[in-house]
């Protein structure tokens, strides 16, 4: 395998985040959790959000509906610096929030969007 072959994959660009109603999933992101829109087409109901990290956010409506099994499905993990000022957040906010889970690396949370997307927050020992 030549250099070029290795260097095809680049990094994620965004995770797709399916919704039931674009117009309620688009202000939670952005009043909850502080989003900012990088791209909207409201024809296919989709926007990408700035995450302050490398890899956007994208909301997309579906018309399926939505069923999640929370021990088996796939979810983005955001950093933070303090999981518990950050859960004392979201709860004000009225974000469904799980307990704190903390080992000897790590101390995070769980926390859900409207359609009961499984979303995590991560803070790293250092």
């Amino acid at each position: 395998m030549d250099k070029q072959e290795n260097n095809l994959l680049q990094g994620i660009d965004t995770v797709i985040v399916r919704v039931s109603d674009f117009e309620i999933s688009k202000t939670w992101y952005q009043d909850k959790l502080g989003f900012v829109p990088l791209w909207h087409d409201p024809v296919m109901k989709l926007l990408v959000l700035d995450t302050k990290g490398p890899t956007s956010l994208t909301l997309w409506q579906t018309d399926k509906k939505i069923e999640i099994n929370k021990d088996a499905a796939s979810y983005p993990i955001f950093k933070t610096i303090d999981a518990v000022a950050l859960r004392q957040d979201f709860q004000n906010k009225g974000v469904e929030v799980g307990e704190i889970i903390q080992d000897d690396y790590v101390k995070y949370f769980f926390f859900f969007d409207p359609d009961g997307n499984v979303l995590e927050a991560c803070q790293v020992h250092e």
